[in-house]
């Protein structure tokens, strides 16, 4: 069974309750994202003398928090679920017979891989909607901006594919040192013992490093395109705007920058969660060998 297969497996067992708390997700980012425009028009209505655009800020901001509500209390019945389904299922195996260590580092497997579907797709989910969703509503107000922030992903989406690929490695090294724990802890030997986590250590280090370089580059990207940003929406020659649209301007510019920041985080999610879908693949595969025997 491929990693892609697992995921969709889990995906299809729960479809129902994932494609409610996926919808709901939308809703509420949708909301999110569109909070700065009706912010732009309520301060635009009020300089105006009028309360329209404060009535409309007010609703949405309403059926935002009621659906946003409703979505935090569902997702832990919903995830909560998918874990107790996926863990016991895994440790009712026969391997786990025969090699409790590795099943063990597998039951904690399977808690990352439902936090990846509870947490980090959620933020996969909210960076798209910060990027792209920012690129759509800038158009409406100043198309250089939009230019300045295209111009930008170009290397960052370099500079992801080199970072997903170093943390693939790294993850693959932390987690075969992870598989190991408790047979090294049941040994009862303390130079293996502390040998295995200083190991557990020296992975942890190397993947808080990279994400810290990785980090720094991006943050210098965000500094230039709120620098342009500014330069071109400030200059003598611009076009005249009213207050609520330059709120609306750098509302979004910020989360678009905010949406870069959280690629990072998220190349090494993924990275994390490929090595943990191939491992449960594996298992699933040694257990359906054992029972053909």
């Amino acid at each position: 069974m491929s990693r892609f297969a697992t995921i969709g497996k889990v995906f299809s067992e729960h479809r129902y309750q994932l494609m409610l708390t996926y919808t709901l997700s939308g809703l509420e980012l949708l909301g999110t994202l569109l909070r700065p425009y009706f912010l732009g028009e309520a301060v635009n209505d009020l300089l105006k003398g009028s309360y329209h655009g404060l009535i409309i800020l007010s609703i949405q901001h309403l059926i935002w928090l009621l659906i946003g509500t409703f979505r935090h209390m569902y997702d832990t019945r919903t995830y909560t679920g998918i874990y107790v389904h996926l863990v016991t299922r895994m440790l009712s195996r026969k391997v786990v017979q025969s090699d409790v260590s590795k099943l063990s580092a597998h039951s904690t497997l399977a808690r990352e891989f439902v936090d990846f579907l509870e947490y980090d797709l959620y933020y996969v989910l909210a960076a798209i909607v910060d990027i792209f969703g920012a690129l759509i509503l800038l158009l409406f107000y100043d198309k250089t901006v939009v230019l300045i922030c295209l111009a930008v992903l170009v290397p960052v989406m370099i500079m992801s594919f080199i970072f997903g690929k170093k943390m693939e490695s790294l993850n693959l090294g932390k987690n075969d040192e992870l598989e190991k724990q408790v047979g090294i802890i049941g040994s009862n030997e303390p130079s293996e013992i502390t040998e295995h986590y200083r190991n557990l250590r020296r992975w942890q280090v190397k993947i808080s490093d990279q994400e810290a370089w990785n980090f720094g580059a991006m943050e210098i990207l965000v500094l230039i395109v709120i620098a342009f940003s500014l330069i071109v929406t400030t200059k003598p020659t611009a076009t005249a705007m009213l207050a609520g649209d330059i709120l609306g301007i750098y509302n979004y510019i910020l989360k678009f920058t905010t949406g870069l920041d959280t690629i990072p985080y998220t190349i090494q999610r993924l990275s994390s969660l490929k090595d943990i879908t191939r491992r449960i693949a594996l298992e699933e595969k040694e257990d359906e060998e054992d029972d053909d025997e």
